[in-house]
């Protein structure tokens, strides 16, 4: 069978380059699982996937990328899945060094599939996506270490991208008091709208001060810029309070002290979503079926075309793209 995707090719001078393409089956990848995938996702991933250098995370070429795919299920080996079934992918180095989901068909391991969610259908499992899927990671984290409703202002930092704009819905859904940062002052309506209730303009928090611990302000936070704003951050939590750390837009350094450690307790929890196990996915994927307000869900979302994904690849790496982008793979 033939079918179209966004594939990248290297050129002589080294950078890649991407366009749609029809290929034959015989082209997939080794797996014991065939996908007619749905639906995709644009995730800051993508973007430097998509990037002439690959993002350091593309090592050989022609290459599809795309980290998440929706759909159902072809042919499988696996015993767990059938022809028929709704299945999701997210993580597992697919898009980086195995092909992804930006091609309406996908060739994959058995072990890096879970069922699709009781109560999404494919486009919404991809509208949450991986960075839906790293927001519950995180609100779970902080609730396995503490959080609790009515405890304080939980902030989220990044809130306007997609991560940020799920864990705002999910918190305000949960019953959390959410205080969202932002440097577009013009996504103030729409965080109020997923559940905000207070907006923090980002130059509050993005220098580094000489003090160590600030008042206490924060009862925890996710956080995905990292850098200057997270150091800011850590000598604002209460405590005993948590941060969630899942993203570095701010950068990958972390101006601090151990004094927030050691004068309050305050936890520094990383956020891997690539590599989680089988079990922990399937529970996230219940409580993302649970908690997220689906209503919030589709008030974050646009939807693209596969010969979209190139541009909204390098404007999500510009932090121009606000929600969610679901990449409809099925014409």
């Amino acid at each position: 069978m033939s079918f179209k995707a966004l594939v990248l090719e290297q050129g002589e001078d080294g950078l890649a380059t991407a366009g749609i393409q029809t290929l034959e089956d015989n082209a997939l990848p080794a797996g014991d699982v065939t996908v007619a995938v749905e639906y995709s996702t644009v995730n800051y991933k993508d973007g430097l996937c998509l990037s002439p250098k690959g993002g350091g995370l593309v090592r050989q070429y022609p290459h599809v990328a795309g980290i998440d795919l929706a759909g159902t299920v072809e042919l499988s080996d696996d015993p767990r899945y059938a022809p028929g079934d709704k299945v999701v992918l997210t993580g597992w180095r697919v898009g980086e060094v195995h092909w992804g989901g930006y091609a309406q068909r996908a060739r994959l391991r058995g072990d890096w599939l879970v069922p699709l969610p009781q109560g999404l259908d494919t486009r919404q499992a991809m509208a949450v996506g991986t960075a839906g899927f790293t927001a519950m990671l995180a609100v779970m984290a902080l609730e396995d270490h503490g959080l609790v409703p009515g405890a304080g202002p939980v902030l989220v930092t990044g809130a306007a991208g997609g991560v940020g704009s799920v864990a705002v819905a999910l918190l305000a859904a949960l019953g959390y008091e959410v205080a969202a940062v932002t440097g577009r002052p013009e996504t103030a309506d729409y965080l109020n709208d997923l559940g905000a209730t207070r907006i923090v303009p980002r130059e509050e928090l993005a220098e580094t001060v000489k003090r160590p611990l600030e008042s206490e302000t924060w009862a925890g936070c996710v956080d995905a810029v990292g850098g200057a704003m997270l150091a800011r951050v850590l000598g604002q939590l209460q405590y005993g309070a948590s941060v969630a750390a899942l993203g570095l837009a701010g950068g990958a350094a972390l101006p601090t002290t151990v004094i927030p450690f050691l004068l309050r307790g305050i936890n520094l929890l990383g956020i891997d979503s690539v590599m989680q196990p089988r079990e922990a996915r399937l529970r996230a994927w219940e409580r993302i079926a649970r908690d997220l307000p689906l209503e919030k869900l589709d008030a974050m979302v646009q939807t693209a075309t596969l010969a979209e994904v190139p541009k909204l690849g390098a404007d999500i790496l510009k932090g121009k793209v606000r929600g969610r982008v679901v990449v409809d793979l099925r014409t």
